[in-house]
């Protein structure tokens, strides 16, 4: 797996590896037959020629002593002394010869082990001289000690017949079976001879004989039938000649001679005559052999010198040119595919990103110079370099397609967003003005109802803008309180009731920022207030800290999990590439948007009570210290500024049971655009309009709450009630007003789920 994602350069590397060494195993296969020819040619020189004549004397040395056994009479000492000396003469030829150091190298481990024990054997034969000299010897047993060392000099011969070629092998072998039927025939002339000179043939002796005789023409039919084509023609009239049949002739004699005879089978002198003829006959067809296998072998060497010619050095340019031509196509093939993967790179890091950036950006690119076509060649790389040219264009081309794409659904958002922004602001001014001419309680609390829906879906509309790019149009000149802040995300909060805020402290925000914190906030309190149970309260408080101002947002809920605060915190801090595919978590790519245009930090924690724990970090130059300083037209959302003082709770539609001038109170504030101030009719009761502001009820989160009637003109407030209204007003129990509130409630839970599939369903149409 690692060889085949290594580099083209290592694969070439190795591929020309792997031919140096195909060449190699070639050379030396055809080397070896060589070295293996110049091997046997040398083991041939010092082993085999030495050994030949050594068995030559060691065979006369073997029948002058048979003889001299039978009858010392027919062979003198002096004559065994002077053969003995001729065959010492040979042994001491054979020694020298074979432990030469070229022996040494040539010769294989299971012949250095016959050659010690040809050496060995050698050196025997001087003991078993001393016993035939002193007669503790018979003749069986002396033929036994010459024949000892010749079987181990034929155990040369038979390692020596290992050339690679399979036809001089078996002629090699041919040659060593006949030398081994000469021995044989020796051996049976040794042996008659001996005999002979006794003048009788024990049966021991005709026993043996007639073993000799089958075994050496045993080996002579073999030798003779694996002999060359001339060499078997020129063996066959040699074994048809008078010598042979002579000797087969007396061979039957000796073997037919009954025990009871008492006269020899042959003469003497003519077995004698007779076998020196057939050995020298057969030393002649076995050197003749010997110079046919020479003349064999050369042609062989030849051979071989020619195939190591081929190998050697044609195979040597072969594998040179094979490198050159590798290098030149490895390092053109590498030069290209660095080419093509310099350019593949360049467009992904650098051409590519750098065009969607530009588009990004809005600016016109143009496909045809960001994707110039490159030049490869003709060949394979070439095309794959074409196919490549037309991938890059088509890439850019779809980068650019992508972006007109974003940029015209960002249009489409941005535009419709503008409308229905448009439509509300003048939704809400119709509201406004139609809450200050109601003066009947119910309609009163629908016309607030449709108030704050119609502030969530103003911030529905700026969630639409906030996608496409753009900026709100709300903004204000002049710094805003914080609680104000804080209140006017409340406003466009479905569950503001389930809300409690804490202290806030004397701080304001800068106009700039007062429309993106509130949209910001209210996103954040919107899911706290989603995601806890019903029955639970979300709590939202603030205060100064060393790098600005930290406002708190703690739901009850369930929580969330380690790594999906992780994620969430991520996707805040590092908002993605607006997709059109990633509408689970919208309300978070606002707040990451908002917080991004303005250094805002928001992070999330888990809360201490199981829920989670939003913490908005408004940098130091949005806030402003002393914020219950400014005037009154300062506060930025229309609200009057409030007197310390004990804060009076009052309920919508409860009865005027509070004590003391009552002010007008709106329900839930809101961020208007631009801020409008409340307009503050005669307060009943004959309160004073410019005297310090009543106290008119809260929740106990701080937010007023409007209290029926109390704000109505001095001639309205002098009618007379029907006594049916006070009645029903004085009647009303904390369980009537539950279920105002929880009709409130269920209404605005079913108008939010219709409002919700009627978006899906615009969605589906665009």
């Amino acid at each position: 797996m690692r060889f085949r994602n290594s580099r083209v350069q290592t694969k070439v590397t190795a591929l020309l590896l792997s031919l140096a060494a195909l060449w190699a195993f070639a050379a030396w296969v055809t080397l070896r037959e060589g070295v293996n020819l110049l091997w046997v040619s040398t083991l041939d020189n010092a082993v085999v020629q030495p050994s030949e004549p050594l068995l030559v004397e060691l065979q006369k040395e073997r029948r002058l002593t048979l003889v001299r056994l039978g009858n010392p009479a027919q062979v003198p000492r002096a004559d065994l002394q002077a053969q003995r000396a001729r065959s010492d003469a040979a042994v001491k030829n054979f020694e020298e010869m074979s432990a030469g150091d070229n022996v040494r190298l040539a010769a294989t481990p299971v012949l250095e082990t016959r050659l010690d024990e040809t050496r060995r054997r050698l050196g025997a034969l001087a003991a078993a001289r001393k016993q035939i000299d002193s007669g503790q010897i018979d003749r069986d047993r002396a033929a036994r000690a010459f024949t000892d060392v010749t079987d181990a000099i034929y155990g040369l011969y038979v390692s020596l017949a290992t050339l690679d070629d399979e036809a001089v092998a078996k002629d090699a072998r041919t040659l060593v079976e006949l030398t081994r039927a000469r021995e044989m025939f020796a051996q049976e002339d040794a042996l008659l001879a001996g005999a002979l000179a006794t003048g009788r043939l024990t049966d021991a002796d005709r026993a043996r004989f007639a073993q000799l005789v089958g075994a050496q023409r045993y080996l002579t039919d073999q030798a003779a039938g694996e002999l060359p084509s001339a060499d078997q023609t020129a063996f066959e009239r040699m074994t048809d000649g008078p010598a042979f049949v002579r000797l087969r002739a007396m061979e039957e004699q000796v073997m037919r001679a009954g025990r009871l005879d008492t006269t020899l089978p042959v003469a003497q002198d003519q077995w004698r005559s007779v076998a020196e003829t057939v050995l020298t006959q057969r030393q002649d067809a076995v050197e003749k052999a010997g110079v046919g296998l020479v003349d064999r072998a050369a042609s062989v060497a030849v051979g071989v010198v020619v195939r190591l010619a081929l190998a050697g050095g044609l195979g040597l340019v072969a594998v040179i040119a094979s490198i050159i031509l590798s290098v030149t196509t490895a390092r053109a093939l590498v030069r290209q595919l660095e080419k093509l993967r310099e350019a593949a790179l360049e467009l992904a890091n650098e051409r590519l990103p750098g065009v969607v950036a530009r588009l990004a950006q809005g600016e016109k690119v143009d496909v045809k110079a960001e994707a110039p076509p490159l030049e490869f060649g003709p060949d394979v790389i070439g095309q794959v370099g074409a196919a490549f040219n037309t991938v890059q264009e088509t890439a850019i081309r779809t980068a650019v397609e992508e972006a007109q794409l974003r940029q015209s659904i960002r249009d489409i958002l941005l535009s419709l967003a503008r409308r229905t922004q448009s439509l509300v602001h003048r939704q809400l001014t119709l509201l406004d003005v139609m809450e200050r001419r109601e003066s009947d309680p119910a309609e009163l609390k629908d016309l607030f109802r449709i108030d704050h829906l119609a502030t969530r879906m103003r911030r529905n509309a700026e969630n639409l803008i906030v996608l496409s790019g753009a900026s709100p149009a709300r903004a204000w000149r002049r710094s805003v309180p914080m609680v104000d802040v804080v209140r006017g995300a409340l406003a466009e909060v479905e569950d503001y009731t389930r809300v409690t805020v804490m202290p806030m402290g004397q701080t304001a925000l800068t106009g700039r920022a007062v429309g993106d914190v509130i949209h910001l906030l209210a996103e954040l309190i919107e899911n706290a207030v989603s995601f806890s149970p019903p029955y639970t309260m979300v709590q939202v408080g603030g205060q100064v800290v060393a790098s600005g101002y930290a406002i708190e947002i703690e739901d009850r809920g369930l929580g969330m999990s380690a790594e999906g605060l992780e994620a969430t915190n991520q996707r805040i801090a590092d908002p993605p590439e607006f997709n059109l595919s990633s509408t689970a978590r919208l309300g978070l790519y606002v707040v990451s948007r908002l917080a991004e245009r303005h250094g805002i930090k928001v992070s999330l924690k888990a809360s201490p009570y199981g829920g989670t724990t939003a913490v908005v970090l408004l940098p130091r130059d949005l806030v402003i210290e002393g914020g219950e300083d400014l005037p009154e037209e300062e506060t930025g959302l229309g609200l009057p500024r409030r007197e310390p003082g004990p804060r009076k709770i009052a309920l919508v539609g409860a009865p005027e049971a509070v004590s003391g001038p009552v002010q007008e109170v709106v329900p839930v504030p809101r961020a208007p655009e631009p801020p409008r101030p409340v307009q503050s009719a005669p307060l009943s009761g004959g309160a004073d309009p410019d005297g310090p502001a009543p106290s008119g009820g809260f929740t106990p989160s701080g937010l007023p709450f409007r209290v029926p009637q109390a704000n109505l003109a001095p001639a309205l407030a002098e009618e007379p009630r029907n006594a049916g209204d006070a009645e029903e007003e004085e009647d009303r129990s904390p369980e009537d007003i539950r279920k105002i509130m929880g009709s409130f409630q269920s209404g605005t839970r079913r108008g939010r789920s219709e409002a919700a599939k009627m978006l899906g369903e615009e969605e589906d149409n665009l």
